[in-house]
């Protein structure tokens, strides 16, 4: 490793003790939100003022288009979120029909990624890992575990490692572009996020996650090139927003006050692995599935008060807190009609993969009213990028020392050190260990690349490989 890559491996701070309902305010019932400062207004009227009239006629122009949105996912539920098989993503099959509704619908499940049989081993052999180390293993909620703070398991680095796994986040990169020829990033080389992991049993209704939006909240107004990737929306433009544009989200700022759960890597898209057959109210996801609609939704809404439809240039951002994800609910965010538009993934089984867009709206089924579990393990797909790479160096260090990743709470605590049947590092195969940043097999630089993309790479290695 380079010395430049050595201290950016080293410089990891501490994040608070704690366990995913750290994270949301959602699962805090008794917690209050301190109004925003008067900056908050200033930044408010400064973005306003820019295009007001615009903005108020962009803003009459997008509601009756959501509602024209709400209609069709009312009339066809989660049969509106496509599906595809993993064999026709490899086959080149994937019709361009169909790739045009994932990128409408910003998600989709991928059929059959991993064979099921070991899905369920993985399942079974994290099971056996929690049980050697039960007096250490954190979970939330306490008392009846169901989102576990393991990243480390032999079967979690497995499954993220799996060639299937790394082309199927190939695929997923690929919806993605640049408007910038130059940009630096590569899709065709995903990088790993190492994630925590759900064992949801029959009757549980204490995981109840409300709809959210991941990647920051107030940041996405805040930080100057995070509000430039929706510069179309506050222009007053929303109809020219594309949500599949890298540009601006190559360096953009998603963690400006050290949460607890803001991501530091760009997620292109979020994603889980099934371990368990599961259908629609068995503890399963729901998406928004109109990832237009809502993000113009998600940047206009502050600037206007939805019971006059007028302007209102106070210090409110809806659902917005410091270090926290974006929350919506029906009283902040009432014309996207969450009962109805937050629809359930369909019937998954193990080694299928669900992936939602980095803005997509999401939660999880309230209860479970199902008979079995509800088992999954977070793995997003994340490109090589200048931002990736510099968690990765991160996420490498707390990886060889068995502590929870930077991201997440207790980052430099022991974490795992020290649990029976940890992952051993150098037994993973060889592109699951450059997805890490480990071993000594660099990226590789084609002739077909573009510029921006073998720069990107370039990069990479001498963080990463010391080239």
């Amino acid at each position: 490793m380079s010395k430049t890559a050595t201290k950016a491996a080293v410089a990891v701070q501490t994040k608070a003790a704690g366990d995913i309902s750290s994270v949301f305010p959602s699962l805090r019932p008794d917690y209050q939100p301190e109004p925003l400062s008067s900056r908050f207004r200033d930044l408010k009227l400064g973005l306003f003022e820019k295009n007001e009239k615009a903005l108020t006629d962009s803003w009459k122009r997008l509601l009756p288009s959501l509602q024209n949105e709400v209609a069709q996912i009312k009339s066809k539920g989660s049969d509106i979120i496509p599906s595809v098989e993993y064999a026709d993503i490899v086959s080149g099959n994937v019709t361009e029909e169909t790739l045009k509704e994932i990128r409408h619908r910003g998600s989709v499940v991928i059929r059959n990624v991993i064979p099921r049989e070991q899905s369920l081993e993985y399942k079974q052999r994290i099971r056996e890992y929690i049980a050697a180390n039960q007096e250490r293993v954190k979970a939330f909620p306490a008392d009846t575990p169901t989102v576990y703070e393991l990243y480390w398991t032999p079967a979690q680095a497995e499954a993220r490692a799996h060639p299937n796994m790394l082309e199927t986040q190939r695929f997923l990169q690929h919806l993605w572009y640049s408007s910038d020829p130059n940009s630096k990033f590569s899709r065709s080389n995903p990088l790993s996020y190492s994630d925590r992991l759900r064992i949801r049993n029959p009757g549980d209704a204490k995981f109840t996650l409300g709809p959210h939006a991941d990647g920051g909240s107030l940041e996405r107004w805040e930080d100057l090139e995070y509000s430039n990737v929706y510069s179309k929306i506050l222009e007053g433009k929303w109809e020219d927003y594309d949500a599949w544009d890298a540009k601006h989200r190559l360096s953009a700022k998603m963690d400006l006050y050290n949460g607890a759960g803001s991501c530091s890597m760009l997620r292109f898209f979020q994603g889980w692995l099934s371990m368990s057959d599961t259908g629609p109210g068995e503890g399963s996801l729901h998406v928004c599935p109109m990832i237009k609609h809502s993000t113009a939704y998600t940047i206009l809404r502050p600037f206007f008060d939805v019971e006059s439809q007028k302007p209102k240039m106070d210090a409110t951002f809806p659902g917005s807190v410091p270090g926290a994800c974006q929350e919506y609910n029906p009283v902040t965010h009432p014309e996207l009609e969450l009962e109805t538009t937050m629809v359930s993934i369909p019937y998954v089984q193990p080694g299928d993969f669900v992936a939602w867009h980095c803005d997509s709206l999401h939660s999880v089924d309230k209860e479970h009213r199902g008979k079995g579990d509800s088992s999954v393990m977070y793995i997003p797909a994340t490109p090589l990028c200048d931002m990736n790479v510099e968690y990765l160096l991160k996420q490498r260090k707390a990886a060889l020392e068995y502590s929870p990743p930077w991201d997440f709470p207790g980052a430099g605590s022991v974490g795992e050190f020290g649990f029976k049947g940890a992952t051993d590092w150098s037994a993973l195969n060889i592109d699951g260990k450059r997805a890490m940043g480990m071993g000594d097999s660099p990226w590789e630089i084609t002739h077909e690349m573009s510029e921006g993309e073998k720069a990107a790479i370039r990069s990479a290695n001498a963080a990463c490989f010391d080239e």
